[in-house]
This record gives structure tokens, sequence and C-alpha cells, in this order.
């Protein structure tokens, strides 16, 4: 069986842990729209938070980066006065973006260059990013836009956000390879990571979500709200600002009967009903891998392919 995960961010990296317990051939299309420049270095938050993850390299404590950090670069360039100074790299991870960096100046495409990367963490899956075009999140707030990691990481997300502009990405195309695994795939999942600022960007990108309805391939979403709330991360602000109610339901309604087979939610909202769509109840907290392969398990279940 080859199943094909559709994910973004930490909620993505850990549904993906379980993903792999199933012992099947397995393809992760990431989010890049997080990606941005810092210091002249190419970085890839989704993509590289997937990779330590399943890599065994990433901090479990603080939930990103890598495990064993330090961070005297950071210190170094706060001392130059140098800006962005609310943006942190750690000095392993300095390491990854330098090398991404320099492959990509050298003119190879994203997906050449996280393929690298993997050769070194064997992540036990295949990684592609949802396009090698550069597409950037960025976020209209007071009438201007700002980069996304700007919003979150200098702003905590608490300046208002009016809209989510995926800026290059209906000029992108899927990343090599994305369009052919999904055409292969025998089951899709959207992993329970933010619907707004995660999912959303690669279905931006035109061809994914056309090529995921015409698959023969099952889609089969897990919410990433439980009880009316995020599991983790900010994907309650971005709700509100796109006006959508923070609910189960809501994110199943945005993916909609023509993407979704199947929508899995927690026990405490077992009444969701989302139009047109199948919808089980069970519990969703990925409070370890075991829980989380249980998950996956009932998530495959949904679709039939048990």
């Amino acid at each position: 069986m080859h199943v094909v995960v559709l994910a973004g961010g930490i909620g993505g990296a850990r549904f993906l842990q379980g993903v792999r317990e199933l012992g099947v051939e397995v393809t992760a299309v990431v989010n890049t729209g997080d990606d941005v420049t810092m210091h002249g270095l190419r970085i890839c938050p989704d993509l590289d938070s997937v990779m330590y993850t399943l890599g065994g390299g990433a901090d479990a404590e603080r939930g990103w980066g890598r495990t064993g950090e330090s961070w005297v670069v950071k210190e170094e360039l706060a001392a130059y006065g140098a800006e962005p100074t609310w943006f942190g790299l750690g000095d392993k991870d300095v390491a990854t973006h330098l090398v991404r960096t320099r492959m990509l100046a050298a003119g190879n495409p994203l997906s050449t260059v996280t393929a690298a990367l993997c050769d070194r963490w064997k992540p036990g899956v295949r990684l592609l990013p949802m396009s090698d075009d550069r597409v950037e999140t960025h976020v209209v707030t007071g009438g201007q836009a700002i980069h996304f990691q700007e919003w979150w990481v200098r702003h905590r997300g608490q300046i208002p956000a009016e809209r989510f502009v995926f800026t290059g990405a209906a000029e992108a195309r899927p990343g090599a390879g994305v369009l052919d695994a999904i055409a292969s795939a025998d089951l899709i999942l959207l992993a329970p990571s933010n619907p707004v600022v995660s999912i959303a960007p690669i279905l931006a990108v035109p061809g994914i979500r056309e090529a995921m309805v015409a698959a023969s391939a099952p889609v089969v979403g897990v919410s990433p709200i439980i009880g009316g709330a995020p599991v983790r991360g900010m994907a309650d602000k971005c709700l509100a600002a796109i006006d959508v109610e923070v609910s189960a339901g809501a994110v199943g309604a945005i993916y909609g009967s023509d993407l979704l087979d199947g929508w899995l939610v927690d026990e405490t909202d077992a009444d969701t009903t989302v139009e047109g769509v199948p919808v089980r109840s069970r519990p969703l907290w990925m409070s370890d891998t075991a829980a989380t392969a249980a998950i996956v398990r009932d998530a495959v279940d949904l679709a039939g392919l048990s």
C-alpha cells in the first residue's frame, strides 16, 4: 500500500510518525509556504520539522529545532545588531540551511535538495516539497502584508490577521514527484496540521487539489481541532481571520465533500457532521507514537482499506 500524506509543522511531523508505523510506502507532501530567507539562508521550517522529527534529531521538549542545540551564531549576530533579531537560528540548524542554500544557488531544485538532506536523516518516508517554486505565506494586517514568520514568531500572532495570501502559489507548479505520488496512492491522508497555513498552501498550488479529487485513492482527513480548540499552534487565530468557526465540523467543511471521503474527529466532537462526508469519532490526542498509529489505523479503516 502507498499512503500519501499532506502535512505541515510539528503536528504533521508527529502524525507521520504514526503513519510510518503502518510499515508501508509513505510519501509526505510538505508545506513550503512557511519558507523564508534569513541572514542569506533559505529556511524551510516544515520540511525541517518533519525531517528532524522522523530522523530522530528534533528537540521534543521545545517542539521545534534540533536536540542538543547551541546558539553561538545567534548570539554573535545579535552582538553585531544584525536583523532580524527576532528569528533565532541554532548552530546545528544553521548547518542544514547552509547546505540547502548552497545547493539551491547551484541550481538544484528544492526537491533534489530535500532528498539530499534526507540521505543523512533517513526519515523512513519520502519527503516532497509541495512545489520547487518559491511560495510564501504572507499575512495582511493593518493594511500591509508581512511574512507569516514575522506574524507568528515576532508578533506571536497577537496582531489581527485580516487574511492570508499565498504569494507565488498561482504561478507555482507541483513539486517534482507530487502528482505521480498522488496518482499512485492507495490512500491520501490530510494530517491534523493547521488547515489555513499548512494544508491550504499545498492545495493552493494549481494541480494538486485537482489531482486529489481525480485520484482513485480515498482521501481521509484528521481534524486538528478538538473540543473547539487547536491541538497546538495558532489554528484558532488563523480560522478567525478567515471567518471560519473553530470546530472540527467547520474545518471539514473547508476541505469539502469534493475532496474528502472521510473525516476523523475526536470523541468529544462525536456529534460533528460535514455535508456529504462520512464522519467517525475516536480519541485524537497524539500522546505518543502508539496512540498516533492507532489514529492512523482508524483513518485507514474509515477509508475502507483495513
